[in-house]
């Protein structure tokens, strides 16, 4: 009888926290994490990467120079290269919107506990680029940012950000220092 009072007891809390939860809560709480592992291959930039797998990741919420701004984009892409050392193993955590225009896989990097995006931005070799619905650090991101420019870090030291990579891209500015 006594192991019956507690299946019942347990029942009726189930039961309780179930019908005092918001229908949005509880469907959310039933979703499995959207995240796996992805061993590194090879870094191309400063925000974004293959997987050994053949996946192209990119870093969400984070830009960083382009490759033909030199010199910065090759700092920021050896910024990276010292987070995700080749044949490491890393975590990605997805967002609303799993793959971007070209493919690749948007995700928030994590090497343990460190989420990458975040370090990129908080050691001055990325900037804050977020493209909403993917908003999820980007309370995190900002305040890395804001640190990381008062603090004059990386390519915030260097003159790198004068041209941002979105306005770069879209030849608004032209690079070289």
């Amino acid at each position: 009888m006594h192991a019956c009072n507690h299946q019942t007891v347990r029942f009726a809390l189930l039961t309780l926290a179930l019908a005092t939860t918001p229908v949005g809560c509880a469907a959310r709480q039933q979703e499995p994490p959207r995240q796996d592992d992805c061993i590194v291959a090879h870094v191309a930039d400063g925000d974004s990467f293959r997987c050994a797998d053949g996946r192209q990741v990119r870093l969400i919420g984070v830009d960083s120079p382009e490759s033909q701004q030199r010199p910065y984009g090759e700092r920021a892409r050896n910024a990276l290269l010292q987070l995700l050392r080749p044949a490491a193993a890393v975590r990605l955590e997805s967002d609303v919107v799993p793959t971007d225009r070209y493919g690749r896989r948007l995700a928030y990097v994590w090497v343990g506990p460190t989420l990458v995006n975040e370090a990129m931005v908080l050691g001055g070799w990325a900037v804050l680029y977020t493209v909403p619905p993917n908003v999820k650090y980007a309370e995190r991101l900002t305040r890395a940012q804001n640190e990381a420019r008062a603090r004059g870090a990386g390519l915030w030291s260097q003159g790198g950000f004068e041209c941002l990579p979105n306005d770069f891209r879209r030849k608004r500015c032209v690079s070289s220092p």
